[in-house]
């Protein structure tokens, strides 16, 4: 049990730098030394400390023969920091409690046979289950080369996201609204359609920030979004990305690259951006972790295409009816061919309920 207290904490650490460290994972670090903490550590941002490392710098000389939780395993290998491993044999660190192990194939417990090869005593999986959701976005992209997608969805109880004039401010309650800005603080890039962009006008940056200003992405096929929007003119310009297609106007594009905003043009498939070589792109831009917020012709195709890893909803006591917006547009599926959810979690959310689900044949750890 005493082990499990420090992993949690640990665990706390390491989410401090969710949303801050991509193309890295966040981890945490503690260092014990007769049952008193004596350093702690997380990994901040990319290019800075690991989190071992940060919290053996903390920890000093009572680093000597302790004990180091570490949420994720040490890493082996040099790249834009030291390895891990030379730090913690450096350190005298007598015993390694591990979480998880990495989910990088050609990684994965390297850094745990060198250290007990060099005679360090090594504990893996406590907390395991914490550990791997923690950093399932990461392991996604890892393995497969594509963000962990989270789709959201704010929703009246019959299942509308706005009314038949479009308006959807607001249909969630206040405590629904702030979870959603702490689900834009862990993501890495916060993604909506063109008519949600259009409407809604929004920043689509956490409030509060903390220091996060993930990707704001907006799905423009033929750049037709005015540019007054929020998203092309505030300070964080270099943050935004417009997807369009292949034959978007060159002058419109030409137009959001001198406000210095980012667009990306991608294959057309079926009329539609194509959502798959979209996520490899971002995969390949090193983010982990994509919140889409609607509307619902996104929120359809990205479920048509089963790209989505984990749904959110926010479910108001509240009745549209009627040609309200649908949170899944167009025809819809028949009903031997639709999609099988499972729920993972169910929980009041202010007046509101929020429901966690994946497909019924997701894998991945959430």
């Amino acid at each position: 049990m005493i082990y499990q207290k420090y992993m949690k904490s640990a665990l706390q650490l390491a989410r401090k730098g969710e949303g801050l460290t991509r193309p890295n994972p966040p981890v945490g670090a503690i260092v014990v030394l007769n049952n008193e903490i004596v350093g702690t550590g997380y990994h901040r941002k990319v290019g800075c400390d690991h989190a071992e490392v940060a919290a053996l710098k903390n920890a000093g000389t009572l680093a000597q023969g302790a004990t180091i939780f570490v949420t994720l395993e040490p890493c082996s290998t040099v790249g834009r920091t030291p390895q891990c491993t030379d730090a913690i044999l450096k350190a005298g660190i007598k015993k390694v409690v591990v979480s998880v192990r990495d989910p990088n194939p050609k990684h994965a417990g390297r850094g745990i046979a060198l250290l007990k090869h060099a005679g360090v005593e090594v504990l893996e999986g406590v907390c395991a289950d914490e550990g791997k959701a923690l950093i399932t976005p990461f392991a996604k992209w890892i393995t497969k080369g594509m963000p962990y997608v989270t789709l959201k969805l704010g929703m009246t109880i019959d299942g509308s996201i706005a009314d038949f004039q479009d308006g959807s401010k607001w249909i969630t309650g206040a405590k629904s609204r702030a979870t959603v800005q702490a689900m834009r603080r862990r993501a890495d890039a916060v993604c909506v359609g063109s008519g949600t962009a259009r409407i809604d006008n929004p920043s689509l940056l956490p409030r509060p920030a903390l220091g996060r200003t993930p990707y704001r992405v907006v799905f423009d096929t033929n750049c037709n979004l005015p540019d007054n929007l929020t998203i092309f003119n505030d300070v964080h310009n270099a943050n935004t990305i417009v997807v369009a297609g292949p034959d978007a106007s060159v002058a419109k594009i030409e137009a959001l690259k001198v406000k210095g905003v980012n667009v990306w043009q991608v294959p057309i498939e079926n009329g539609r951006i194509s959502l798959k070589s979209f996520m490899q792109k971002m995969g390949e831009f090193g983010v982990l972790h994509a919140l889409i917020e609607g509307g619902g012709e996104i929120a359809e195709s990205l479920t048509r295409h089963q790209l989505v890893d984990e749904f959110v909803f926010f479910v108001a006591p509240l009745l549209l009816g009627g040609v309200s917006k649908k949170s899944f547009a167009g025809n819809g599926w028949l009903l031997e061919e639709a999609p099988r959810l499972v729920f993972k979690q169910i929980k009041k959310s202010g007046e509101d309920i929020m429901i966690r689900a994946v497909r019924r044949n997701e894998q991945l750890q959430v």
